[in-house]
């Protein structure tokens, strides 16, 4: 077995329905005791039970743009807690699961906001006790001399207990060798995974290649993330629907002719940028800077009187200047 549970983002093959299709790290092999039947064979919509603690998660990650294979994985995670209470309370072993995590993806693909799903809905399933997240990143994890780098992981992952701990950028933790601070603090935090079992939740997160290669520096790393969720980047069409979402939640709204020119923007962005693209978190940038200019524009445009409501709510052409 990978020994991991994949996200996947390709077509289904063909499966019964209810069938959970999670990777455990178990050297035994599943045992299905029985199949569903013919008439139930093709695939339909994940049925959740009426008042269910899954579909307030379900509201918040529907409203997320793109991440199918996110939402999917998600619901294998709810599906597989609602079956292990139940083989409980049928007098069926049902042992406790690791869910720490690791996260792959560039910049601004939604990382951060499902960690933060992630937290409240473990605490409503009753995996953690608080449900909070604790984001830091290697400046906080690593000291300045022999000892130090240990006690500031120790106390953080004391603040996380109950909750999350998420690591950004977590390859930065290995690129200093065999002698840099950062080998310290990886130690620190795997001894506490250890030592605090189903207290606590690690997610660690960065660039897809980075993560693979500081998951390779130690061999012991990979099999202790059961969980690894990819965070592909947005397509222009996805960027331009959460750049329409941001501009709604504001009480704005772009123009047809706003949108073509942010369209051809990110096109250009996407394909000629300099730097590694930051998906939704550029597109927020875009969006706060054209709502600065607006002010400004209406302003100067309207200096003897209210421009009414509709105008104070229209970002027009020229209020998206996106020279470099």
């Amino acid at each position: 077995m990978s020994g991991r549970v994949m996200a996947r983002s390709g077509p289904p093959e063909e499966r019964p329905s209810r069938q959970i299709n999670i990777v455990l790290r178990n050297s035994e092999p599943p045992v299905v005791s029985q199949s569903v039947p013919d008439s139930e064979a093709h695939p339909t919509a994940k049925v959740v039970p009426q008042n269910s603690l899954f579909t307030d998660l379900q509201k918040e990650l529907d409203g997320l743009v793109g991440l199918d294979h996110i939402k999917e994985l998600m619901y294998e995670i709810f599906a597989l807690l609602q079956i292990a209470s139940m083989r409980s309370e049928a007098g069926l072993l049902s042992g406790a699961q690791v869910f720490h995590m690791v996260f792959k993806g560039n910049p601004g693909t939604g990382k951060t906001t499902v960690a933060r799903l992630v937290a409240k809905f473990f605490q409503k399933m009753g995996v953690l006790s608080k449900g909070h997240l604790i984001e830091v990143e290697r400046a906080d994890l690593v000291g300045e001399y022999i000892g130090h780098t240990a006690q500031k992981t120790r106390d953080l992952v004391k603040k996380a207990m109950g909750g999350i701990l998420f690591v950004d950028e977590a390859y930065s933790l290995a690129r200093g060798g065999e002698k840099d601070f950062g080998k310290e603090a990886i130690d620190t935090l795997v001894k506490a995974m250890e030592d605090s079992k189903n207290q606590f939740i690690l997610i660690l997160a960065g660039y897809c290649d980075e993560m693979d290669f500081f998951l390779d520096t130690n061999p012991g790393l990979p099999s202790r993330f059961p969980i690894v969720m990819e965070f592909p980047d947005y397509t222009i069409d996805q960027l331009i629907q959460i750049a329409e979402g941001m501009a709604k939640e504001r009480d704005y709204i772009l123009m047809p002719q706003a949108i073509v020119k942010l369209k051809q923007h990110l096109l250009r962005e996407k394909m000629e940028g300099e730097h590694v693209f930051s998906n939704a978190r550029h597109v927020r940038n875009v969006i706060e800077r054209a709502i600065r200019h607006q002010a400004v524009r209406i302003l100067n445009q309207y200096s003897g009187g209210s421009p009414g409501k509709l105008e104070l709510m229209t970002i027009r052409t020229e209020d998206l200047k996106l020279d470099k």
